[in-house]
């Protein structure tokens, strides 16, 4: 039992890539609600309603409104979860977008 609670409470290495590809691995196929752009500002804008997170070759995509709105090789991300965990805030060099730096945040759909 005693091992069980170490594994629990194991820090994790957010910029190794074992824990970005896994994290990849377990966002893939999940649903969103919509999507937001933080700005340099620091406000958020919505741009995209309905869609999802997929993992292909390598990137994580995410789809909105059938639009690529960010693509990003899994090595390059920078990834975390919502503390609600209702989203995921990911951020890197946007493949689609000419590999502007970007900061998205997804949120999930909730099914009930």
């Amino acid at each position: 039992m005693l091992k069980f609670f170490k594994r629990l409470t194991k820090p994790r290495n957010e910029n190794s890539l074992r824990f970005k590809q896994e994290i990849a691995i377990r966002m893939n196929g999940k649903h969103i609600k919509y999507v937001t752009e933080r700005q340099d500002d620091g406000m958020d804008i919505v741009i995209g309603h309905d869609g999802c997170l997929a993992v292909r070759d390598g990137e994580l995509i995410v789809l909105s409104d059938g639009v690529v709105k960010f693509r990003v090789k899994i090595p390059e991300m920078t990834v975390s979860e919502l503390m609600s965990l209702e989203g995921i805030i990911l951020s890197g060099p946007d493949v689609e977008h000419n590999n502007i730096y970007r900061t998205i945040i997804a949120y999930y759909k909730y099914y009930r």
